[in-house]
């Protein structure tokens, strides 16, 4: 997936009106454009500026059957989406693992310098 993919995926999603077109579109199946637009009270034209972001990022398609519009949800790039956070958790995650190992070696360091300086010291103890 290329950023540029990556970015208009992301953009589209970022406005919870078309978050929730597409999450209807998703649940109920192809719907009209007049559908969506009864269903949120809103004028096809907004509906359908919100549509063309959504399509523009492949995440939803248009059947035109004569005057009828039908827009369906497409998640194949909500999976790419998800891949690239994968990527992200599985670096985090050895990170974290590395983390948690420097943190270890840290604590049985320190136990011992402790150990070590009450051997050290005749009156500790």
């Amino acid at each position: 997936m290329q950023d540029h993919d990556l970015s208009e995926i992301l953009k589209a999603v970022s406005d919870p009106t078309r978050r929730s077109l597409l999450t209807t579109l998703v649940q109920e199946g192809p719907l009209r454009v007049t559908e969506l637009a009864g269903r949120y009270a809103m004028s096809l034209n907004a509906v359908s500026k919100h549509i063309k972001v959504l399509e523009a990022a492949g995440l939803a398609t248009r059947r035109t059957m004569g005057r009828v519009h039908l827009i369906e949800a497409n998640l194949d790039p909500v999976r790419s989406v998800d891949a690239w956070f994968g990527e992200l958790r599985s670096i985090w995650e050895l990170r974290l693992d590395r983390l948690g190992e420097v943190f270890s070696e840290g604590t049985r360091n320190n136990e011992r310098s402790v150990t070590d300086a009450k051997k050290d010291d005749p009156g500790a103890g």
